[in-house]
């Protein structure tokens, strides 16, 4: 199956950047969110950083402007009926996403793959939503998308293999190395990095280090290009609190418990770059 046209549902960090690398590799995008305010400002995220590639040369001013003129923005799902895959990539919420999903499937044609951006959300249960459970497949792009070389594929019980062969070679196309994934609470990324996160709060709380001193050892004993506290700030509190919930839930074992800090900062509104204030100031 050849994907010409791809749909992505919000426009926010995730979306617009989906959106983005699907213009450089010369794929149509579709990018709707429910505002034209929220589509715009997705689409200046998208020139803003093909501003940066110019003027590092790494892409010429006419490139820009081809790849932004591949980009359609639309407040409307009808619009999506052009694509052969939609990508949700809307709030990590259970509720809000079978919302969506359903509209969707509802929407488009019967030969339209449907993928989810989620990071934890059961790829199996939101496939069981929709009418084409075996054309439902997870595609977790990791922020910054246009840096980040990794989409985990991820197959519900129902994801026929043509569909799986279809994502994977769409993200072949989109520069990115693919990995298969089972269905599983947290994949397997979030799976390792998210608890070690929570234990970085955890450790925060009980005073064994500072903040700047957790994240140069993580950073410097095991090579990780950034600290984990600094990492959750730029994932979202928000994020990793919910992403630990679902592991509580899924998996019904206490070493998933949000560390109480995460959980207080949260109920703060320190939510991390996003808001100005996480573990660190911005």
């Amino acid at each position: 199956m050849s994907i010409t046209t791809v749909g992505i549902i919000g426009a926010g960090t995730m979306g617009n950047g989906i959106a983005q690398v699907c213009a450089v590799a010369g794929i149509n995008a579709i990018l709707v969110d429910i505002s034209e305010a929220a589509v715009q400002k997705g689409l200046a995220t998208v020139a803003g950083s093909l501003d940066r590639l110019v003027k590092k040369e790494k892409i010429s001013a006419a490139d820009k402007d081809a790849i932004l003129a591949r980009i359609k923005t639309s407040t409307s799902y009808d619009d999506l009926k052009a694509a052969e895959l939609v990508i949700e990539a809307a709030t990590e919420n259970h509720d809000i996403k079978v919302k969506i999903l359903k509209q969707i499937d509802a929407l488009v044609g019967p030969e339209v793959i449907i993928a989810t951006n989620t990071s934890s959300i059961s790829i199996t249960e939101l496939a069981a939503t929709t009418s084409r459970a075996d054309k439902f497949v997870g595609m977790h792009f990791f922020n910054p998308v246009p840096m980040m070389a990794l989409v985990e594929v991820i197959r519900g019980l129902q994801t026929s293999d043509a569909t799986h062969a279809a994502v994977q070679e769409l993200a072949k196309a989109l520069g990115k190395t693919p990995i298969t994934v089972k269905n599983n609470p947290g994949f397997v990324v979030n799976r390792v990095l998210i608890p070690m996160i929570n234990e970085a709060f955890f450790v925060l709380a009980e005073g064994l280090a500072t903040a700047e001193d957790i994240d140069a050892g993580m950073k410097l004993g095991c090579g990780q290009p950034m600290g984990p506290l600094a990492l959750a700030d730029l994932i979202g509190l928000d994020v990793c609190l919910a992403i630990m919930e679902v592991f509580l839930e899924g998996f019904g074992d206490s070493k998933y418990r949000p560390a109480p800090l995460l959980k207080e900062m949260v109920a703060a509104g320190r939510l991390g770059r996003k808001s100005g204030q996480g573990v660190f100031k911005y």
